[in-house]
């Protein structure tokens, strides 16, 4: 009989979980966007017959639920502090550093050489057919290794550099080197996975010593903080309550008047946005967060343009080269719908045009494309 009563009792208690979470499921109303993610959220697929059999109705709705789910972010929070509390060094694929650094996790297996060999082959022609610059970032597992967990894996990068080193020759800008260098200052935010603006300060050395510019422009001593409290990317898969952290940028950036336009149509006079600075996704202060294209116009009349091909390490960094070029145009093709060649002949003046490839490692093998 304690056995029956035993068995009873479980059903009870998971039957009641399960009306429990059924009930709130029902109640709750979905969430358009997580601030804590910063992403727009799954909604409810519309089920039909054809939805079903072809258009994988079952895995949406299973994304549906995932991201829908009752109290999801303390849920989060509930399975990291049960992980930490078994020692586990990595939760949702984050690695727990020292010091307080949340690392991105990226594995060797989770790139194959054909991955590679094929955004090679894009890099190589673009370079070839345009004369241009490529900067890839390594990413934080790579130069800070020593905040890594013990025997933690990790994505070597050198070996993709050294590919795209050999492929376009010249055309390669060391970035890897100079962070390494500095690897014991504060490059990387601990709670997201971009550099910050003093990593973007010694990419820009890399860059400067590539065009034959003056290195050291911008030193630590003349950065400003935006805020204190920010929490990334990467503090969101974990939801762990730890402070915030400083985000700062380089005010010589806005010595001469600007004129920044958004995708063909939003203008302001700044490349930095505040309003971002009063939600979760602070580092939208770079650049507006992100854009398919924005063109931004200097003070600075030396008839020299620039265009930036990039991911969103590119949006601390671009600001940083303004006191070099008349016009700067960046496109991110992530969002950009269209032919990018001839959309950049439509920019070329007729004293050329310099081109910057700028990508963190990661990003350009899981991202990079174009349509010619």
């Amino acid at each position: 009989m304690d056995e029956k009563r035993s068995a009873l009792f479980t059903i009870i208690i998971i039957a009641s979980v399960i009306v429990v979470f059924t009930a709130g499921d029902l109640i709750q109303k979905d969430r358009l966007f997580s601030e804590t993610e910063n992403r727009v959220l799954a909604s409810r697929p519309k089920f039909s017959l054809d939805a079903l059999l072809w258009e994988d109705y079952t895995g949406k709705y299973e994304a549906y639920l995932t991201d829908q789910f009752v109290s999801r972010d303390k849920w989060i929070t509930i399975k990291t502090y049960m992980d930490l509390a078994l020692q586990e060094k990595e939760v949702g694929g984050v690695y727990l550093g020292s010091d307080g650094y949340l690392i991105e996790k990226h594995l060797p297996s989770d790139y194959t050489n054909v991955q590679v060999n094929k955004k090679i082959a894009l890099l190589e022609k673009l370079v070839r057919d345009w004369d241009a610059a490529v900067m890839l970032v390594p990413t934080a597992d790579n130069i800070l290794t020593d905040k890594l967990p013990s025997y933690a894996p990790y994505y070597d990068e050198t070996l993709l550099l050294d590919q795209v080193a050999q492929h376009v020759g010249e055309h390669y800008v060391d970035v890897y080197s100079v962070l390494k260098e500095h690897a014991g200052e504060e490059i990387y935010y601990r709670t997201d996975h971009h550099w910050t603006s003093l990593g973007a300060s010694y990419g820009y050395d890399a860059w400067a010593e590539y065009t034959g510019n003056e290195a050291g422009q911008y030193k630590a001593e003349d950065m400003e903080p935006v805020t204190e409290d920010f929490l990334g990317t990467l503090h969101s898969k974990v939801n762990l309550n730890i402070d915030g952290e400083r985000i700062c940028y380089f005010p010589k950036t806005l010595e001469e008047p600007l004129k920044v336009t958004y995708d063909l149509e939003k203008e302001a006079d700044s490349c930095y946005e505040k309003s971002y600075l009063d939600t979760k996704n602070k580092y939208g202060f770079f650049l507006d967060d992100n854009h398919a294209f924005v063109e931004i116009e200097t003070g600075y009349h030396n008839h020299k343009s620039l265009f930036v091909i990039k991911d969103s390490y590119a949006n601390c960094f671009v600001p940083l080269l303004i006191p070099h070029y008349e016009k700067i145009y960046v496109l991110d093709p992530r969002y950009f719908r269209g032919r990018l060649y001839e959309f950049m002949k439509s920019y070329e003046p007729k004293r050329g045009m310099d081109v910057l490839v700028l990508y963190n490692c990661v990003h350009f093998i899981e991202e990079f494309a174009y349509i010619e």
